[in-house]
């Protein structure tokens, strides 16, 4: 599986799509998290958005202090759905390109090559989460320097479970992604159902069950997306009001972590199985 694994990373490296993925998502977070807010507080009361808001508090969401919800944040709906893309090109692509069938020919067994393509996936948004992370923190360096504002950064402690956390939702993202692209042999419709499913069917589900069935509201609160964010608010403590798409107090931060772990495992699975039982071609 070593073997496997250190062929994933070099494709991951030399891989375009895998670079491009990652800016988008560096973009997302700097724009949402940083220029549109500092621009609604260069601009003040002429912000329609801003309006009634003090332009301290405005100030305060682009500081160092709130660095962990600017990284984050964007985590359970937008980054995830780049990760959910990832996982999909990356497994599904075997199948679309016809390679598979060679690399199984050398050496590596089904459950060996998977466990490697996962294993490299799963580095590579550790990569993304830090390379976001430092990239926002040099942003509220910059602002903070600029504007002459205290430099309050959160803990170490807090740091680490905030970045781990957003770590823990890309990956099921990305495992989900992996996990269709499997069971449908290709990338283009993985990545069409999963990005349908992030961006709107859990959102409308939501929104449904809190109108208008509320007897519901325990099926909405089991989906991936809602504990996506409920862990992020739990690791972040950010503001209900300021909090991003998807971010929302749905469930505690326990059961998040809890109920994502064993939706995991459950993509995992279904992937080994799948892998396994299935003709590759």
């Amino acid at each position: 599986m070593l073997g496997s694994y250190r062929a994933e990373l070099l494709k991951l490296r030399k891989r375009s799509a895998v670079w491009v993925l990652f800016g988008a998502g560096l973009v997302l977070s700097l724009i949402f998290g940083y220029l549109l807010p500092y621009l609604g507080y260069l601009t003040g009361d002429d912000n329609p958005q801003t309006n009634g808001i003090p332009r301290s508090e405005v100030l305060r969401g682009v500081l160092p202090e709130r660095v962990l919800d600017n990284t984050i944040g964007g985590f359970p709906v937008f980054a995830g759905a780049l990760a959910l893309v990832l996982g999909a090109i990356v497994v599904g692509g075997e199948y679309t390109w016809g390679t598979l069938k060679t690399i199984l020919t050398q050496r590596p067994g089904r459950g060996t090559l998977l466990a490697g393509q996962l294993l490299g996936l799963l580095t590579m948004l550790a990569v993304w989460v830090l390379g976001i992370f430092a990239a926002c923190a040099l942003c509220s360096i910059a602002i903070a320097a600029g504007e002459g504002a205290p430099m309050n950064w959160p803990g170490p402690m807090a740091v680490l479970e905030g970045l781990a956390g957003g770590w823990l939702v890309l990956t099921l993202w990305c495992l989900a992604g992996a996990a269709l692209a499997v069971a449908f042999r290709n990338v283009a419709l993985p990545i069409g159902l999963g990005v349908v499913w992030i961006l709107g069917i859990e959102a409308l589900l939501a929104g449904v069950v809190s109108s208008l069935l509320p007897d519901l509201e325990f099926l909405s609160d089991a989906m991936p997306g809602a504990n996506a964010g409920a862990l992020v608010f739990s690791v972040t403590g950010m503001n209900p009001a300021d909090a991003p798409p998807g971010v929302r107090d749905a469930v505690s931060g326990d059961r998040a972590l809890l109920t994502m772990l064993g939706y995991a495992v459950v993509f995992v699975v279904l992937a080994v199985v799948t892998t396994r039982r299935r003709d590759v071609s």
